[in-house]
C-alpha cells in the first residue's frame, strides 16, 4: 500500500485505484521503456558539448592575435589627424600635389606627380604613418614635355646643392689622392729603403711606377670610402678591364712592341756601342725604347727597328767576341807554285799591325780552274784596338807587293802583245812597285762616326740599355 501512495500523482480527492498484480508489473515495465530512448538523447548531447568544447579551446589558443595595424580606429578625428599629418609630410617631401584623405584607417592619395620614384616615395610616407593601415595609390605621372623638363630641372638643382654641401668632403677626398700620390713619388725614387732595387733600368722603371700605383690606388680607395662610393670601384674595374682588352685588341701592334722591349731589355743581347746585324740593316746600337731600337748605319743615318722585328729577327752583334776574323782572296797563275805563294802570303799577314798571333793567319785553296787558282787568306784582329776594315785592306796590299817582288804572276787570261820601239826611241818610265814593309799602315780603330753616336745615345731621355737609374 505504501507503494501505491507514494506512486499516485492524482488530485487527492481521487482515491488510488487498485490493480492487480499482473498488471502493475506491466507498468513498471512500460515505464522502463519509455525512459531509456529520454536518457539515450541526454547523454549524446553531453557528448557532443563536451567534444565542442575541446576543440573550441585549442582553436582559441592557436588563434593568430590581431596586429596593431589590424586594430583601426574608426573615430572621423583620428582620420582627420592622420589625414593632417600625412599631408605636412608630403608637403615637407616636395610633394604639393598630392592630395590625402583618410577614412577608417585607409589613406587615398591622389594627384598628380612627375616621376614613379615621387609615387613610391608617398605611398612609403602613407605607409609608415600610424593610423594608417592600408594606402589606396591612385596618384597619376604626367608625362608632358614640360613636366619632364621641369623634373630634369629639379634633379641637376637637387645634385649641385649635394655637391655643394659635400665641397668640403671631397676637397678632403682631393687631398688624399694627392698625398697618397705624393708619398707613392717619394718612396719610388728611394727604392733602395725598401730593398726592391734592379739593376736593369727598364725593369727598376717599372717598379717605380708599380710603387706609384699602389700608392694611389690606396689613396683612392681611402677617398672613395670618405665619400661613400666604394661601390664604384668595382664598376671602375671591370670596365677598366673591357676597356684593355678593346684596347689591346686595337694596339696589338704597340703592345707588341712593348712587351719585345721588356724581353729585350732583360735578355739584353747587345749593348749601347754594340756594331750588329739585324737581319739586313747593319749598324751600331744607339738606344733601346719600349717601341723601337735605334741603330747608328756606317754611313752615319739613323735608324729605327720596331722591337717586334729585332725579338724576331736573326741578330749578328759582331762587338760581344772582342776577336774578329778578316778574309780576302788572291787569285795567281796555275804555273805558280801554291805553297811558295800561301808561305808569302802568311808571313806579309804577320807584319799587318793589330793583326793576332793567337788565332795565328791560315790559308786554304779556295779554287783551281784553268783560269787561275784562287787562295784564301785568314787574319785575326781585337776590335777594341784594331779595325777590320783597315787591318784586311793593309793585308791585301801587303800580299800584293809580296807577290810582284817575288815574281809571282796572276792569272794571264788576257794575251798582251807588246811592240818594241826603235833603240833610239825613249824607253817607257818603269813601274813603281809596293813595298812590302807595313810597319807605317793605320789599322787603328774606325772612330769616324763615335761622336755621332755618343751624341744620339746623349739625345735619348730613356735609354733602356742605359745602366743605373733612368734620367728624369
Amino acid at each position: 500500500m505504501a507503494l501505491h501512495a507514494n506512486a499516485y500523482t492524482g488530485p487527492e480527492s481521487e482515491p488510488p485505484i487498485a490493480m492487480p498484480p499482473h498488471d502493475r508489473k506491466a507498468r513498471v515495465r512500460a515505464d522502463r521503456t519509455t525512459q531509456r530512448p529520454a536518457f539515450a538523447w541526454l547523454l549524446f548531447l553531453m557528448i557532443a558539448c563536451v567534444s565542442g568544447g575541446a576543440w573550441a579551446v585549442p582553436a582559441a589558443l592557436l588563434a593568430k592575435p590581431a596586429s596593431k595595424t589590424d586594430i583601426v580606429a574608426v573615430d572621423p578625428a583620428a582620420d582627420r589627424i592622420a589625414r593632417d599629418q600625412l599631408a605636412v609630410q608630403l608637403r615637407g617631401a616636395g610633394l604639393q600635389a598630392v592630395v590625402p584623405e583618410v577614412v577608417n584607417g585607409v589613406a587615398t592619395l591622389e594627384g598628380i606627380v612627375r616621376t614613379e620614384q615621387q609615387r613610391k616615395t608617398a605611398q612609403a610616407i602613407a605607409s609608415e604613418l600610424p593610423g594608417i593601415a592600408k594606402v589606396d595609390n591612385r596618384l597619376e605621372l604626367h608625362t608632358g614635355l614640360s613636366t619632364r623638363l621641369r623634373a630634369a630641372f629639379d634633379l641637376m638643382v637637387a645634385n649641385l646643392i649635394r655637391l655643394l654641401v659635400a665641397t668640403p668632403l671631397l676637397l678632403v677626398a682631393v687631398a688624399i689622392v694627392l698625398l697618397a700620390s705624393w708619398f707613392g713619388g717619394f718612396f719610388a725614387k728611394r727604392l733602395h729603403w725598401l730593398r726592391i732595387k734592379s739593376s736593369n733600368p727598364y725593369m727598376d722603371g717599372l717598379l717605380r711606377r708599380v710603387v706609384h700605383g699602389v700608392a694611389v690606388l690606396i689613396g683612392l680607395l681611402v677617398a672613395l670610402d670618405l665619400l661613400g662610393a666604394t661601390s664604384l670601384v668595382g664598376a671602375v674595374l671591370g670596365s677598366a678591364g673591357v676597356v684593355g682588352l678593346v684596347v689591346g685588341f686595337a694596339f696589338r701592334d704597340i703592345a707588341e712592341n712593348y712587351v719585345s722591349g721588356v724581353l729585350l731589355s732583360i735578355r739584353r743581347p747587345f749593348s749601347p756601342g754594340d756594331h750588329v746585324l739585324i737581319d739586313t740593316r747593319e749598324g751600331k746600337v744607339v738606344s733601346l725604347s719600349s717601341r723601337a731600337t735605334v741603330l747608328m748605319t756606317m754611313d752615319g743615318n739613323e735608324l729605327m727597328i720596331p722591337n717586334a722585328m729585332v725579338f724576331k729577327s736573326v741578330m749578328l752583334n759582331y762587338s760581344r767576341n772582342p776577336k774578329r776574323r778578316f778574309e780576302f782572296t788572291v787569285a795567281i797563275d796555275v804555273s805558280e807554285s801554291i805553297a811558295k805563294s800561301t808561305e808569302l802570303a802568311l808571313a806579309q799577314l804577320m807584319k799587318v799591325p793589330g793583326v793576332l798571333d793567337d788565332p795565328a793567319p791560315s790559308s786554304v785553296v779556295k779554287d783551281f780552274a784553268p783560269s787561275g787558282i784562287v787562295l784564301q787568306f785568314f787574319g785575326w784582329v781585337d776590335q777594341r784596338e784594331t779595325d777590320l776594315g783597315k787591318s784586311r785592306g793593309e793585308a791585301i796590299r801587303l800580299v800584293k807587293a809580296a807577290f810582284a817582288k817575288a815574281g809571282i804572276d796572276p792569272p794571264q787570261t788576257t794575251y798582251n802583245i807588246v811592240s818594241r820601239r826603235a833603240s833610239g826611241e825613249e824607253a817607257a818610265p818603269s813601274k813603281e812597285h809596293e813595298t812590302t814593309r807595313g810597319a807605317q799602315a793605320d789599322t787603328s780603330v774606325n772612330r769616324d762616326i763615335d761622336t755621332q753616336l755618343a751624341a744620339a745615345q746623349r739625345a735619348e731621355d730613356k735609354n733602356l740599355l742605359d745602366q743605373g737609374e733612368n734620367k728624369p
